[in-house]
């Protein structure tokens, strides 16, 4: 490790790695990059505890734009992640597309306004009667349902690990450099962050610091004097196996289920031979940081009973497995802030994705990359979810939002 580099990526989960694959990509950056992770295994990150999906059923054209990205990111993936003399990358992404039912007419009219937003930025998805439904999936009871919105590409599930893990390969080995330790304080001087100082006891010159510590993000911002409004709230996952699974039975998409989104917010997928299943909490409180103790009632009290109700085949369940992990979740408006400081400007933020990091990671790596490179962005316009409105308090709205 060297005195003093260009860029200090204070995080090395998939947005770290993402920023630092594409600076050591780009032919016009000629500089050098640190990136500074605590925990190697990575064994408590937001990356690594994630149920790994990517949609671009949003209501916002900029949040389908990233998607879009990301979904034709991943499909490559192998191809641009390949490292001499390694194995090709393989994300084993399912393209098993993400379901929207919506059971009242507020719900009906979302999925519609949302859907003219998704068919304008060329994304293929579709709206389903009740009897469309039905004939789509059989095993559902949708007697309740007024419309659905159903993704017929670009969207499903892979490995998260593997995105991360190639990502950082990839970086490495374009000469980017990662080290074991935590930053403890960021130096400063007026309307610059100069250096950051690690747990080590080393002090690092850093030309530009970028925030990519996912739900500490507001720890690492304090140090600089700064604010970000993320915090940790945590929601637990639960893989369960079917006495009779109805995996098999769709009439599209060669049989295979899509993530659901049930009325009531309980969410399953297919996985493996089993399900991955979750719901938004009644309660949300922002948690400790290494709070990680899985809210085992969710799944008796909340999923099961809305599962069961939808579809027979989810009557006779029992988990298998079950963990919790941390949305790195922005209160302002739950969506991802990716850009300067108006401020201090050599400090850059890429943090707040609020459960969409994965799936979002490979535009806001690009983006910040651009920032960096040539002080704007060059490919998709990410201006939308800067800094700028988090210092004026003005949300950025987006009504789909799992």
């Amino acid at each position: 490790m060297k005195q003093s580099y260009d860029v200090v990526i204070v995080g090395g989960a998939v947005i770290g790695s993402a920023v630092a694959y594409f600076l050591t990509a780009n032919p016009d950056f000629k500089g050098s990059v640190l990136v500074v992770e605590r925990d190697p295994t990575y064994s408590k990150a937001a990356t690594s505890l994630s149920s790994s999906s990517i949609r671009t059923q949003f209501s916002n054209p900029i949040n389908v734009k990233i998607s879009q990205y990301g979904s034709a990111f991943i499909n490559g993936f192998g191809d641009a992640m390949q490292v001499a003399g390694e194995a090709r990358p393989d994300l084993n992404f399912h393209q098993g597309g993400y379901l929207f039912l919506a059971a009242t007419e507020d719900q009906e009219q979302t999925l519609r306004e949302n859907h003219e937003v998704q068919r304008a930025c060329g994304a293929d998805v579709v709206l389903w009667t009740q009897e469309e439904l039905a004939r789509a999936f059989p095993h559902l009871r949708v007697d309740d349902i007024r419309l659905a919105s159903y993704g017929q590409s670009g969207e499903g599930w892979f490995s998260n690990t593997g995105l991360m893990n190639g990502f950082k390969a990839k970086a490495r080995a374009q000469g980017a450099e990662y080290v074991t330790d935590e930053v403890v304080a960021i130096g400063r001087d007026g309307a610059r962050v100069t250096s950051v100082t690690l747990k080590s006891g080393a002090v690092v010159q850093a030309g530009t610091v970028v925030n990519a510590s996912g739900p500490r993000a507001a720890l690492t911002a304090r140090m600089a004097g700064l604010d970000v409004p993320v915090e940790p709230r945590k929601r637990t996952l639960f893989v369960f196996d079917c006495a009779k699974t109805p995996e098999g039975s769709a009439t599209v998409n060669q049989g295979r289920l899509p993530l659901m989104i049930d009325p009531s917010g309980v969410f399953c997928r297919p996985e493996g031979r089993f399900f991955l299943s979750g719901a938004p909490p009644v309660e949300d409180p922002a948690v400790d940081w290494d709070d990680f103790e899985p809210r085992y009632q969710e799944f008796e009290e909340i999923i099961w009973p809305a599962l069961a109700e939808r579809s027979p085949g989810f009557e006779a369940i029992k988990v298998v497995n079950q963990w919790a992990g941390h949305y790195d979740f922005n209160t302002l408006d739950h969506n991802l802030i990716v850009g300067r400081h108006p401020e201090v400007a050599n400090f850059v933020y890429a943090n707040g994705f609020s459960g969409h990091g994965l799936q979002q990671g490979p535009a806001a790596g690009r983006g910040v990359s651009e920032l960096i490179i040539y002080g704007g962005f060059r490919t998709l316009d990410l201006s939308e979810v800067g800094y700028e409105r988090i210092a004026e308090g003005r949300p950025f709205l987006e009504k789909a939002v799992i």
